[in-house]
C-alpha cells in the first residue's frame, strides 16, 4: 500500500504502515481485541501543518418527505461537543441535499451556559459572517464554510451554533440521529441568552461540521460508521457515544491531547448501498435518514474533513441486516463484496495519505430487529477474519470481541446490550473507546 504521508514523505509512510501492520500481526496472533501503535501523521497532504482542525461533525442526509421540516422566521439552535479546542473556529453549513437555495438570514455561536438546555453565557456571543456578510444564501446541493470566528474553547466544552431562518426554508439536509435535545424558536434570537422552544428536536438542521484553529501539530481521527458509531441507544445528551468517550481519552493522553475525533455515523447506513426501502414499507418513512453508502460519502464524510489524518471504520452490520427487511432482498450481499468495499476504504484512505484503522463488526445474534440469521453471522465471521489478517488496514479494533457475549462471540454481551441485541449501551460504547490504543495516534 503505497502513498504519501498526511506530513511526511511516502518513505515515511510505508515506514509507518509497516509498523502498524507488524503491530497488528503481533496482536492477531495473541488474540487481542486492539491493536499497534505509529509515528505521528500530522496533518493531510497539501496542507502539512495545516492548523485548522475538524472539531465536530455531523454527516448530512436527505429529510424524508413526509418528515421535512420547514422554518419561517425561525431560529434553530443546536448544542454540539467539541473533541478539540481551539483559539477560532469556523462553520460547515450544509443545503447539499436540497433543491432549492437556503437563505441563512444571522448566525451566532456562544458557549453552553451549563450542562442542560440552550442557554448561552453571553460574554462568548460571536456573530459568524460568510466573506464578510451576516447573512449567506447556499445555492442547492451546496455547502458554505464561514469566515474564521475568533473565540476560544477548550476541547469537550460545549459550543451552541443559533441560525435564523428569514424566509420559508425545507431543512432537507439534516444529520438526523444527533442525540441532543436542541432547540426550535420564534424569530430571530440568534444572540438571546435563552430561547423559549416551539420543539425541540434531536436532529440538527443546515449544520454540518465544526473546525478549530489547534495549531500545527494538531490532527483529525475520522469515525466512519452506522448506528454504533452514530450513538445508537446510547443517552440522549449525555456525549457517551463511543467517539466521544476516545475524544476524552485523547484530551487527557499527553502523546495524543491534540487529537481530534469527528464523528462520521449516519444510523442506518451501509456500506454499499443506498437507502432503498420497498414499495409500500414503512421504512420508506425514514429511510433517507440511513444516508448515502459509507463509498459514496467518503470523500465528503472523510477525505474533507480538515487536517483529517486517521479514519476508523466500524460499519457493515446493515448491509447484511437490512436486506429483507427494510431494504429488497436483491440486495443481499455476499462476504466478499462487504471486503471489497472495506478494500476499497482503505485503498480510497490511502491514496489521499490516511491512515486507515479497521473495526471489526460487532454480534448481533437474536437482536430484535431481524438481522440475525445463521448465513449472516458466518458472513460476519468471515469479513472479521479478512479485516483481522489480511493486513490490507493499517490497524485493526477488534470491537466484536471486546463486546461478544464470552459464552456465545455471535451475541453482544448482555452486560453491553442496550436490549436490542444489536446497539451497546452506554457501558458498552465505554468499552469500545477503551479498547482503542492510543499509541496510533501518537
Amino acid at each position: 500500500m503505497s502513498g504519501s504521508s498526511s506530513g511526511g514523505t511516502p518513505g515515511r509512510a510505508m515506514g509507518r504502515r509497516a509498523l502498524l501492520l507488524a503491530g497488528a500481526a503481533s496482536a492477531a496472533a495473541a488474540g487481542a481485541g486492539s491493536l499497534a501503535s505509529a509515528e505521528p501523521a500530522h496533518a493531510r497532504p497539501g496542507g502539512p501543518g495545516a492548523e485548522w482542525v475538524g472539531s465536530w461533525a455531523g454527516s448530512p442526509n436527505a429529510a424524508p418527505t413526509a418528515a421535512v421540516v420547514h422554518l419561517e422566521n425561525q431560529t434553530v439552535r443546536h448544542v454540539l461537543r467539541l473533541s478539540l479546542g481551539g483559539s477560532a473556529l469556523r462553520l460547515r453549513l450544509t443545503n447539499e441535499f436540497g433543491e432549492s437555495a437556503a437563505s441563512i438570514g444571522e448566525v451566532r455561536v456562544a458557549r453552553r451556559a451549563g450542562t442542560q438546555g440552550t442557554a448561552i453565557v453571553p460574554a462568548t456571543d460571536r456573530r459568524v459572517t460568510f466573506g464578510g456578510s451576516g447573512s449567506v444564501l447556499i445555492p442547492a446541493g451546496a455547502p458554505a464554510v464561514s469566515d474564521p470566528v475568533d473565540l476560544a474553547l477548550p476541547g469537550g466544552a460545549d459550543l451552541v451554533v443559533s441560525l435564523y431562518l428569514p424566509e420559508r426554508t425545507a431543512a432537507t439536509s439534516l444529520h438526523a440521529y444527533a442525540l441532543q435535545k436542541n432547540a426550535v424558536a420564534a424569530g430571530n434570537v440568534t444572540g438571546a441568552t435563552t430561547v423559549t422552544p416551539t420543539a425541540e428536536p434531536q436532529a440538527v438542521y443546515l449544520v454540518s461540521g465544526v473546525s478549530v484553529r489547534a495549531g500545527r501539530q494538531a490532527s483529525a481521527i475520522v469515525a466512519l460508521g452506522d448506528s454504533i458509531t452514530d450513538g445508537g441507544k446510547s443517552t440522549v445528551g449525555a456525549d457517551l457515544r463511543w467517539p466521544d468517550q476516545l475524544a476524552a481519552r485523547l484530551r487527557s493522553s499527553r502523546p495524543a491531547a491534540d487529537r481530534a475525533v469527528v464523528n462520521a455515523g449516519i444510523s442506518g447506513n451501509r456500506l454499499l448501498h443506498d437507502p432503498n426501502p420497498p414499495a409500500g414499507d414503512p421504512a420508506e418513512a425514514y429511510a433517507l435518514n440511513f444516508g448515502p453508502s459509507a463509498l459514496r460519502r467518503f470523500d465528503r464524510d472523510v477525505l474533507a474533513q480538515p487536517a483529517a489524518a486517521y479514519v476508523i471504520t466500524l460499519i457493515g452490520v446493515n448491509d447484511l441486516g437490512h436486506p429483507g427487511t427494510v431494504a429488497p432482498l436483491s440486495e443481499t450481499v455476499t462476504a466478499e463484496q462487504l471486503i471489497a468495499g472495506h478494500g476499497q476504504l482503505a485503498a480510497r484512505a490511502h491514496a489521499a495519505g490516511l491512515i486507515a484503522i479497521g473495526g471489526t463488526i460487532m454480534p448481533f445474534k437474536d437482536d430484535t430487529f431481524g438481522f440475525w440469521s445463521q448465513a449472516n453471522g458466518e458472513k460476519r465471521n468471515a469479513v472479521n477474519d479478512w479485516i483481522r489478517t489480511s493486513g490490507v488496514y493499517d490497524a485493526v479494533i477488534d470491537f466484536a470481541r471486546v463486546t461478544a457475549d464470552p459464552a456465545d462471540p455471535d451475541k453482544l454481551a448482555a452486560a453491553y446490550s442496550s436490549g436490542d441485541g444489536l446497539h451497546p449501551n452506554d457501558a458498552g460504547h465505554t468499552a469500545m473507546a477503551a479498547a482503542v490504543p492510543l499509541d496510533l495516534f501518537r
